[in-house]
C-alpha cells in the first residue's frame, strides 16, 4: 500500500525491474486506496449453505499504528465491532451467499471455509480478496471462542450438511499477539532460546501457538519469522489484550519484536462510545 506517487513508482520498479517476486512481478494491477478499516469474514461452506465465524481484525503492519512493511500478520482480535450487525448483513446478503450460490451454479459447489478479506468504508464492504482456508492469526481467536468443537462443522460443511444460521460462539473477545523475530518480515535469524512458555501458558485462558519454533539439542528455538502466537480469551476485548500481553511479558529470546498496540482500534470505538 502506497501514501504517494513516490512510493508507488518504487514498488513498480522492485516488482517489474528488481523482479522480488520473480515472474509474478512481469504485470501489477493498480488499485483504488480505500481509506477504511480492515476486517476478515470467516464462513464454514457446505457447497449451498454459509454459517458465519465472528468477524475479526488482523494487523497486517509490522510497527505500532500500523506503520512499517506489511506482514503475514502481527495480531488479531474478535469480534471486530467494526462489523456492526448491519454490516454483517450486508456482508453475507451482497457479498458471501451471492459467491456461494454462484459457484454452485457453475457446477463447483464449495465445501469447506471461506474467509473474506474485506474493507469496510463509511460502513459499505468491499472485497479485497477471497481465500479457501483460515486466515493467521485470525484463526487463534476464533478458535478459543467457539463453543462448539470444530470438527463435527468440518465434517457437516464436507458433507453438506451444515445446519443453523451460525456457528455457537462463546460470549467472550479473543486477543492473539504475535511474537516475531527481530527483523521480521526482512531478513532475520534463527536459532534463539526462547524462554518463559510454560508460565505464559499457566495463565488462565490463554494458549501459546507455535508458529516458528523448533527443537535442537533438547532446546525450543526461534526457527521462522513469526514464531508463537500467544492468545488469551475473557468477558471483554479490554480483559483479553491485558491477558495476552501479560502472557507475552513471561516470553523472551534475544530480539524479539512485537506490536504493542493489538485491539486498540476497537478499544477506541468503545471509549468514543461505538458499537
Amino acid at each position: 500500500m502506497c501514501q504517494t506517487p513516490e512510493e508507488a513508482l518504487r514498488a513498480v520498479q522492485r516488482a517489474m525491474q528488481e523482479r522480488v517476486f520473480g515472474d509474478a512481478g512481469r504485470r501489477v494491477v493498480i488499485e483504488e486506496f480505500l481509506d477504511g478499516e480492515e476486517a476478515s469474514f470467516h464462513v464454514l461452506v457446505d457447497g449451498e449453505r454459509a454459517v458465519p465465524l465472528l468477524p475479526s481484525q488482523d494487523h497486517k503492519r509490522a510497527y505500532d499504528g500500523d506503520q512499517g512493511p506489511n506482514t503475514g500478520g502481527m495480531g488479531a482480535y474478535a469480534p471486530a465491532p467494526v462489523v456492526t450487525p448491519a454490516v454483517h448483513a450486508r456482508i453475507m446478503r451482497d457479498i458471501v451467499q451471492p459467491a456461494v450460490a454462484g459457484m454452485a451454479a457453475r457446477g463447483t459447489p464449495y465445501r469447506g471455509v471461506l474467509y473474506v478479506g474485506l474493507m469496510i468504508v463509511d460502513e459499505q464492504p468491499y472485497v479485497l480478496e477471497f481465500n479457501v482456508r483460515f486466515g493467521d492469526p485470525e484463526a487463534q481467536c476464533l478458535l478459543v471462542t467457539l463453543a462448539e468443537d470444530l470438527l463435527p462443522l468440518l465434517e457437516a460443511a464436507a458433507a453438506g450438511t451444515l445446519r443453523g444460521p451460525a456457528v455457537a460462539q462463546l460470549p467472550e473477545a479473543a486477543v492473539c499477539v504475535v511474537m516475531a523475530a527481530a527483523g521480521y518480515p526482512g531478513p532475520y535469524e534463527t536459532g534463539q532460546p526462547i524462554a518463559g512458555i510454560e508460565e505464559a501458558a499457566r495463565l488462565p485462558n490463554t494458549w501459546i501457538f507455535h508458529a516458528g519454533t523448533a527443537v535442537r539439542e533438547g532446546k525450543l528455538v526461534t526457527n521462522g519469522g513469526r514464531v508463537l502466537g500467544v492468545t488469551s480469551r475473557a468477558p471483554t476485548l479490554a480483559g483479553a489484550v491485558q491477558q495476552a500481553y501479560a502472557g507475552v511479558a513471561r516470553i523472551h529470546w534475544p530480539g524479539v519484536h512485537y506490536r504493542r498496540d493489538i485491539g486498540q482500534r476497537a478499544l477506541r470505538r468503545s471509549v468514543c462510545g461505538n458499537p
